[in-house]
């Protein structure tokens, strides 16, 4: 049941920070690995900084959605490089 609540929470996030980052999406498949990349991006980074949003689904999507944005925009930079 885990891996299920992964893949909706990846895609619903990177969903999210394609509708963000504009001329960033990927399809379903794209959003669901950019959602996960960016929930361990910021599982790693948000700590770091002080920032904690709580417990819960809604929370760890909004962490992979900002996560996401990160990998994003950082992936936006490159292409232009």
């Amino acid at each position: 049941m885990g891996i299920i609540v992964w893949l909706i929470v990846g895609a619903i996030a990177g969903w999210l920070a394609g509708l963000i980052v504009k001329g960033a999406g990927f399809g379903l498949l794209g959003n669901i690995i950019v959602g996960i990349i960016g929930a361990v991006v910021a599982g790693w980074l948000l700590p770091r900084l002080g920032i904690y949003l709580g417990g819960g689904i809604v929370a760890e999507i909004i962490n992979a959605a900002i996560g996401g944005i990160i990998v994003l925009v950082i992936l936006s930079f490159i292409r232009r490089a």
